[in-house]
């Protein structure tokens, strides 16, 4: 017998019918030529019992075919079988696709287990549900992204769990009180902010005063994979309420401290909404490899929790002995937390990421006491 591809999908049992009438068999005797039990043959026959491996093997050796022809039929046979049933709590192939797909959009699961989205059994209903998260008509990258926003590290397309959670600012972010921004007063007020960076227990005071000078802060705890630490965008097109988040992913105040300059630059700039990756921390990128609205962010950024100048001078009087004492008597004169000094001097290759980590407090708690906060166990409404 030839090897043939059939027209219909036959159980591989209409066809060992078929040569057992050929030869003139029964099934007994093809149970004795196999050394198989006569049951088994029977169920195979009915096309109730699967064509393992060694049953192919066997029935090949008796037909006179290979192995592969047999296996090829029962495959064939059991996937006609599924695309023909619709068993209940099943999803069908086409929904099965669809919900790759929208695995592939968003990170679904993370989001689920956050709380942003409730879980849905269907994919229509998992679509349906991700549209509204999102507010888009349509689930691809660009219309999805909120407030036109752009990632600014790295450069390349967006990744799921960076969109998700700029989605989830911009649905919290009308939930958070805030004066009437006014470019003028901000600029000013930024001075005030700079006397909060002396002690740690005055991160709490950040939140109000930026609402004072019209802009919303929000601290929405990153996802897995994302490495997002914060983010700066405008809740309409004519940036007039400017929104900043921090992910504190790092809970050291030197990091906070950056994060929150670097994303107040961006307001002060007037730069358009973007999502900052990699932004701090030893696996940082350098600010040469960045666009100029980014590098421009990170030097203001820099200069505004502590002076270039006097940064300079401390750095040409001390190094390469950046001793504990030293660094303290310097925070006391400039009048900046010493964990802030320790991460400049780190952020410049002065100093390694494993030096001087007591100074390097921890302020989430402290931060998310003052501020409306997502994540650490805590979801707000959305």
């Amino acid at each position: 017998m030839s090897e043939r591809i059939p027209d219909q999908v036959f159980p591989p049992g209409e066809y060992i019918r078929e040569e057992l009438e050929t030869r003139g068999w029964t099934q007994g005797d093809l149970a004795a030529i196999t050394g198989r039990p006569p049951q088994m043959i029977s169920l195979l026959l009915k096309g109730n019992k699967i064509v393992t491996p060694e049953t192919a093997r066997d029935l090949a050796a008796a037909f006179g075919t290979s192995p592969q022809f047999w296996l090829n039929l029962d495959n064939a046979y059991r996937l006609w079988v599924l695309s023909q049933k619709n068993d209940a709590g099943k999803d069908k192939p086409g929904d099965v696709a669809e919900k790759a797909k929208l695995f592939e959009f968003a990170p679904v699961k993370d989001m689920v287990k956050r709380n942003w989205i409730p879980d849905a059994t269907s994919a229509g209903e998992l679509r349906d549900r991700l549209l509204e998260f999102f507010g888009t008509k349509s689930l691809d990258a660009e219309s999805a992204l909120p407030f036109a926003a752009k990632k600014s590290t790295s450069y390349g397309a967006d990744t799921p769990e960076q969109r998700a959670w700029a989605a989830r600012v911009r649905n919290l972010a009308p939930g958070v009180g805030a004066a009437r921004f006014d470019p003028a007063t901000y600029s000013a007020g930024l001075a005030d902010l700079q006397t909060l960076v002396t002690h740690e227990a005055d991160v709490r005071r950040v939140p109000k005063l930026l609402a004072d000078l019209g802009v919303r802060l929000l601290i929405v705890e990153h996802l897995p994979r994302s490495r997002l630490d914060g983010g700066m965008f405008w809740l309409t097109e004519g940036n007039e309420k400017p929104v900043v988040a921090v992910t504190m992913r790092f809970d050291r105040i030197d990091n906070f401290w950056f994060t929150l300059a670097h994303e107040c630059a961006h307001v002060l700039h007037g730069d358009r909404s973007s999502v900052d990756v990699n932004l701090v921390g030893e696996g940082a990128e350098a600010s040469a490899e960045k666009p100029e609205a980014e590098r421009r962010a990170d030097e203001w950024a820099a200069n505004f929790l502590l002076a270039d100048d006097e940064l300079d001078k401390f750095i040409l009087r001390v190094s390469p002995l950046f001793s504990k004492k030293r660094i303290y008597q310097f925070a006391n004169r400039v009048k900046v937390h010493p964990g802030i000094i320790v991460g400049q001097l780190q952020r410049r290759g002065k100093i390694h990421w494993s030096h001087n980590r007591e100074m390097l407090v921890k302020v989430r708690d402290i931060l998310t006491d003052a501020a409306l906060t997502d994540g650490w166990g805590s979801c707000p409404t959305h």
